[in-house]
C-alpha cells in the first residue's frame, strides 16, 4: 500500500480544525492533523490489510512543474501556522510504525507514488491510498487506487474494469483530458474555451491528443480555432497533468514490510499525549 501522506494530513487537519479548537500537547504543539491522519491511516490498514506500507510526501511547494509554469498551484493559500510544525512531526510518527517515508525535492508525492508503483507492479499487486483523483491515471491490471470519500472508512476503490465503466475513459486518457480542459484546482488552463464535455467528446472520438491533432482539419471550426490558438498550452498542460514514474526514488520491499512494534509506537504516541490512540493500535495489531 502506497499512502499519499499529505492528502491524509491535510484532510485530517481541516476536518478537525474548522471550529478553531486544536488538539495540543502539554507543551503547546498542535497535533490535530497528526491525530486525524492516524485515524485514516489505521482504518486503511485494518480495511485493506497490506503486507507492505510506504508513505509518500510532497517536499515543499517548488517542483519542476512550478518551474515549467509559474502559476501552477499558485492559487493555493499558505498552510495554516498550526499545520506547519506537524509536517515533520507526522513523519516521525510514521517512522515509529516502521513505515518508510519517501519524498524528493522538486517532485510531488504523486511522482514518488507513480515511480514506486511502477517498480513494484511487475511482481506484486499495488494499492494506492489517496484523496486525489489525478492519481487515477496510474490504475492498471496490477494497480488499484482507493480514493478516500467523506467520512472515515469510506473508500471508492478503482480498478481497470470499474474505472472504464464509470468514466468511459481509460486511465491513461486522464492526462489528455486534463491537457484539453485544464485543472482549476492545480491552476493551469488547458485549451481556453474547451470544457469537460468537449474534451470528453474529442477523446471518445480520437482517443488521444496526438490522434486528434493528426485530424485537426476534421474538427468543428470553433474547436479547431481554440486548439490551434492554444496548442502550446495544451502540450504544457499535459506535462503538468502527467505523473512521472521514473524519478530517482526507491524503497526495498523488505524495508516496507508491515510489522508494527507496539512498544515503539506507544512510546511515540505517549510523547504526543495521544494515549487514547494506543488502544487503536492494539486493536490493529490483533486484526492484521
Amino acid at each position: 500500500m502506497l499512502v499519499d501522506g499529505m492528502a491524509l494530513l491535510f484532510r485530517g487537519f481541516f476536518a478537525t480544525s474548522y471550529s478553531g479548537n486544536y488538539m495540543r500537547t502539554s507543551t503547546g504543539m498542535p497535533t490535530n492533523g497528526i491525530y486525524a491522519f492516524l485515524k485514516y491511516f489505521l482504518n486503511a490498514i485494518e480495511t485493506f490489510q497490506p503486507t507492505h506500507v510506504i508513505c509518500c510526501w510532497d517536499m515543499g511547494s517548488r517542483t519542476f512543474r512550478s518551474e515549467l509554469y509559474k502559476p501552477y498551484k499558485a492559487n493555493r493559500a499558505e498552510p495554516p501556522e498550526e499545520l506547519i510544525p506537524q509536517f515533520d512531526l507526522v513523519k516521525d510518527v510514521v517512522e515509529s510504525f516502521g513505515v518508510p517515508n519517501v519524498g524528493l525535492e522538486g517532485y510531488e508525492a504523486d511522482d514518488c507514488i507513480g515511480t514506486l508503483s511502477e517498480s513494484y507492479r511487475t511482481n506484486h499487486d499495488v494499492l494506492i491510498l489517496t484523496g486525489d483523483q489525478d492519481i487515477l491515471q496510474l490504475v492498471d491490471e496490477r494497480v488499484e487506487v482507493a480514493i478516500m470519500k467523506k467520512g472515515q472508512g469510506n473508500y471508492k476503490v478503482y480498478n481497470t474494469q470499474n474505472f472504464h465503466e464509470e468514466k468511459n475513459l481509460s486511465p491513461t486518457q486522464i492526462v489528455d483530458l486534463k491537457g484539453l480542459m485544464g485543472d482549476t484546482s492545480d491552476n493551469y488552463p488547458g485549451v481556453k474555451g474547451v470544457g469537460e464535455k468537449t474534451a470528453l467528446k474529442l477523446l471518445h472520438q480520437y482517443h488521444t491528443v496526438e490522434n486528434m491533432l493528426a485530424h485537426l482539419d476534421e474538427l468543428p471550426n470553433g474547436v479547431r480555432k481554440k486548439v490551434s490558438e492554444h496548442l502550446e498550452m495544451l502540450h504544457l498542460s499535459r506535462k503538468l497533468a502527467k505523473i512521472y514514474c521514473d524519478v530517482p526514488v526507491n524503497c526495498s520491499l523488505e524495508a516496507a514490510k508491515w510489522d508494527m512494534d507496539i512498544e515503539k509506537v506507544s512510546h511515540k504516541l505517549q510523547e504526543l499525549d495521544m494515549n487514547s490512540m494506543v488502544k487503536s493500535i492494539q486493536k490493529i495489531k490483533s486484526v492484521v
